[in-house]
């Protein structure tokens, strides 16, 4: 097949790219080239999708399929307008943000979208109802030939959101430096996450055979507490936990989720605590293969253990702040 990915040049588009590639797929990443390399063995075509001749060099050829990864809606309003003639099958990766709730437990495909971004430009505060109008703008442009790929949290290695790779990582500077290891109490609390060469063989494994539609594709569920226990024990760690209430974190200023002097994982809204908690029942009945969680996160420590677990992190607890949590909560 020939295959246009639009992006391709950072984590998941370009593991996109590697697998298609592996696969026997002919790869063109029409992208800037300014924020990571194409994988090799793709074609790049440079171009700044803000631009209006952005899809000149493309838009002359056919194409079995376009994967598209932006949260720009105005990038997708005009691949769509370009490319809807000469391309046979669009794919999205969107997200489980596009979903108007994110407090129904084992909510599927049919629950309610946000409603979809006007502008053209997103903000981390519109990122739900951006992808919903990225959606939008491929189903209106491609009808019965569109396929919808809503994703979670994406771990495994490459993630340099931090978050996926925390708990595991944490725990193995345990074993190495001593406890104890400062958790959110939340260990009831639904933890989902779906590895990325997961999400990305059942994506091109879609592609494959033209599916269209949406899928949730997302990790079985489990608990906050499950994860943990499951981080713990890959990393050899079987010394002291302390758990914090989310009102005292919160008190402290600790952020949830992600981000800088966070715990990752944690999402103390209760309008979003079913974030973690989709149904992927249609996507597994479709093929989605998903592996073991403790698989996971051994090839995420490998990969921490190679990036460095004491480098600064984009998400976690400095060790410096996490002393003094656990200062405070001793007296």
């Amino acid at each position: 097949m020939d295959l246009l990915v639009l992006g391709g040049t950072q984590w998941l588009g370009r593991t996109l790219a590697q697998e298609a590639l592996a696969r026997g797929h002919r790869v063109t990443c029409l992208a800037r080239g300014t924020t990571g390399e194409v994988a090799a063995g793709a074609a790049l075509v440079r171009a700044d999708r803000s631009e209006p001749d952005a899809y000149a060099e493309v838009a002359g050829r056919t194409w079995d399929t376009l994967i598209d990864v932006t949260r720009q809606p105005g990038y997708a309003r005009a691949a769509a307008r370009e490319l809807a003639g000469s391309v046979g099958h669009a794919t999205f990766i969107s997200s489980g943000n596009v979903y108007a709730a994110q407090n129904e437990p084992a909510a599927d495909e049919r629950a309610e979208l946000l409603p979809p971004l006007a502008a053209d430009e997103s903000t981390p505060e519109t990122y739900g109802e951006a992808k919903s109008a990225i959606e939008q703008a491929y189903r209106e442009a491609f009808g019965a030939r569109f396929l919808a790929i809503r994703p979670g949290l994406i771990a495994g290695p490459g993630d340099a959101s931090g978050r996926s790779g925390y708990w595991v990582a944490r725990a193995a500077r345990a074993v190495r430096d001593g406890g104890p290891v400062l958790v959110p109490d939340v260990l009831d609390d639904a933890a989902q996450a779906v590895h990325i060469q997961d999400l990305v063989r059942f994506t091109l494994d879609s592609v494959e055979r033209n599916a269209t539609g949406a899928f949730n594709v997302v990790g079985d569920r489990g608990t906050f507490g499950d994860w943990l226990a499951t981080a713990t024990a890959v990393a050899g760690y079987d010394g002291e936990v302390v758990a914090a209430s989310p009102e005292w974190l919160a008190e402290q200023g600790i952020a949830e989720w992600s981000g800088p002097e966070s715990l990752p994982l944690w999402i103390r809204d209760p309008e979003w605590r079913a974030f973690q908690d989709r149904s992927n029942a249609a996507a597994k009945r479709a093929g989605l293969v998903l592996r073991p969680v403790e698989q996971l996160l051994e090839e995420t420590l490998e990969w921490e253990r190679e990036q460095g677990l004491d480098r600064e992190r984009r998400a976690g607890l400095s060790a410096e702040r996490e002393r003094e949590l656990l200062g405070l909560l001793r007296g």
